[in-house]
């Protein structure tokens, strides 16, 4: 059958379904809690599926888990913060666009490890010298963070370690980071969909009937991500938050 067929050139074999696999359960465990994760597996579908072809492979499989996230988390989002990391992330799509015609392929992963690398780097140093209240009352501080993200999202899916750097700044309690989180990528993804879909051309029928194929293992992910959500205390969440980002920082950094 023709569809068969178009599933074969994409999945090469039962590594290619694990992977998938392992990524959808990361997505389902990230929206719901464990930020970070999906960074883990982004690098792995690059070189086994190839750097575009594994966005638009990926960006459905968010959307869906980005569902689950919202409706557990609706009534917990902070929308002032959302607000003002919209408008410049939809300012970062364009710059995407722009710089994928300019920049080789094989570059976009290091530009954003080193991206993240840096914001890290100076919520640290804001922290440790006790300026972290002045950086985030900053005009600039929200905005930067926006474009940042939506560069990052546009290129790799990769916006979740920066948006997880900006909620870390802000001290929120976990079920807010969670719901704000949930609520941002909710809006990007799907403002995404059109332009990966008609400008690059990176999701098709074929790549939509093999996400579908994922959907017990996001509700899987997303079952596990509120549950340890639930399980560990607020210093511990922020605690493992920050590892699992320098983490996705040094596998795109070094994958």
């Amino acid at each position: 059958m023709p569809f068969i067929s178009d599933i074969t050139s994409y999945m090469h074999g039962p590594f290619s379904w694990a992977l998938l696999f392992i990524a959808a359960l990361f997505v389902g465990m990230s929206k719901t809690g464990i930020q970070g994760l999906t960074m883990i597996a982004i690098p792995f579908l690059a070189i086994e599926f190839g750097a575009k072809p594994s966005t638009g492979l990926m960006l459905p499989i968010l959307c869906m888990a980005d569902i689950i996230g919202v409706a557990y988390y609706r009534r917990q989002a902070e929308w002032k913060y959302i607000w003002q990391l919209l408008p410049m992330a939809l300012f970062g799509f364009f710059i995407a666009l722009i710089v994928d015609q300019l920049i080789p392929k094989d570059s976009f992963k290091h530009l954003m490890g080193f991206c993240l690398l840096l914001v890290l780097a100076v919520m640290i140093i804001n922290q440790v010298r006790g300026k972290q209240k002045s950086s985030i009352n900053s005009w600039w501080y929200g905005p930067l963070f926006g474009l940042l993200g939506g560069f990052c999202t546009m290129i790799g899916n990769a916006a979740g370690p920066i948006l997880a750097i900006y909620l870390l700044s802000m001290k929120m309690p976990k079920l807010a980071f969670v719901g704000t989180n949930a609520w941002f990528f909710l809006c990007v993804n799907y403002l995404k969909l059109p332009l990966q879909i008609f400008v690059w051309h990176n999701i098709n029928s074929t790549t939509l009937l093999i996400d579908i194929c994922t959907i017990p293992t996001i509700l899987l992910g997303g079952w596990i991500g509120i549950r340890l959500v639930k399980f560990l205390p607020e210093r511990t969440f922020r605690i493992f938050t920050i590892i699992v980002t320098c983490i996705s920082v040094l596998v795109l950094l070094f994958s």
